[in-house]
């Protein structure tokens, strides 16, 4: 099983890039991020053309996650389902076969000490809580998208620069750690273990042809996966060429 994830940083923008990116590694679960549509404006002829169904949490212009899957998803559920109110789209969860997949957007954060910081902070912990309340470490689960942490230094190419920033500050990294202390495994992690692999690259001070970036982009396994992951890598040639997402997918092949 090849499974993706990428936030494409609106569907609209990058439908092309994305049927070509499928039509190239032919996976078979595209956990996607940022798609910035409504689920109604969502190009679901388009992909069912090129062999995938879509489950979608859409939002107008911002936010919204997706999952493609060859196989038709199951228990679709969007929102973490714990009570409180989701005015934004970022949170989405379907079954193929026995596995669980989710698709997580995580709040960038703004600024540190903001609203939308103290927001991301809250936002992992009810991920955390999702997790202990509706999933189990010894089953099948694939948690990926855009995370909005740098989790060590290695993942950031100048760590110093962003100590102090919404990516990879301690107590956002601190967030990160509770959740995957639940049970998960960073599948890019499993075989590599070097610095300089990044996911996101700011499009502004030719930061992708400096490799001047940060790996924000995580595609997580529970343990019943590890010994399955044969490989897991970061897609870099979607960063070039014309009109790219400033985010690279994760890709990882799972032996099923």
């Amino acid at each position: 099983m090849i499974v993706a994830t990428w936030n494409v940083n609106s569907i609209r923008a990058r439908e092309e890039r994305l049927l070509a990116f499928l039509a190239r590694h032919a996976p078979d679960v595209v956990c996607l991020q940022e798609i910035k549509v409504r689920q109604e404006e969502f190009p679901f002829e388009t992909l069912a053309e090129a062999g995938y169904h879509a489950a979608v949490n859409g939002q107008k212009a911002y936010n919204g996650v997706a999952i493609l899957t060859k196989d038709e998803p199951k228990e679709v559920k969007r929102g973490f389902g714990d009570g409180k109110e989701d005015s934004q789209a970022r949170f989405l969860q379907a079954h193929v076969g026995a596995t669980c997949f989710a698709s997580v957007y995580v709040p960038n954060g703004g600024e540190v000490g903001s609203e939308k910081w103290s927001m991301k902070l809250e936002w992992l912990k009810r991920l955390r809580k999702w997790l202990d309340e509706n999933m189990d470490p010894e089953k099948t689960l694939i948690l990926a998208g855009d995370f909005n942490v740098a989790p060590e230094e290695r993942d950031v190419e100048n760590p110093d620069q962003w100590e102090s920033s919404v990516l990879f500050h301690p107590d956002v990294r601190e967030a990160l750690a509770d959740v995957v202390e639940w049970g998960l495994f960073d599948s890019l992690r499993i075989r590599n273990k070097e610095a300089g692999l990044y996911t996101w690259w700011d499009y502004r001070r030719l930061a992708f042809p400096r490799n001047d970036g940060l790996r924000i982009d995580h595609l997580y396994l529970s343990r019943p996966l590890v010994g399955r992951c044969a490989e897991a890598w970061i897609d870099r040639e979607e960063r070039k060429g014309g009109r790219p997402s400033d985010h690279a997918p994760v890709i990882a092949a799972i032996d099923v």
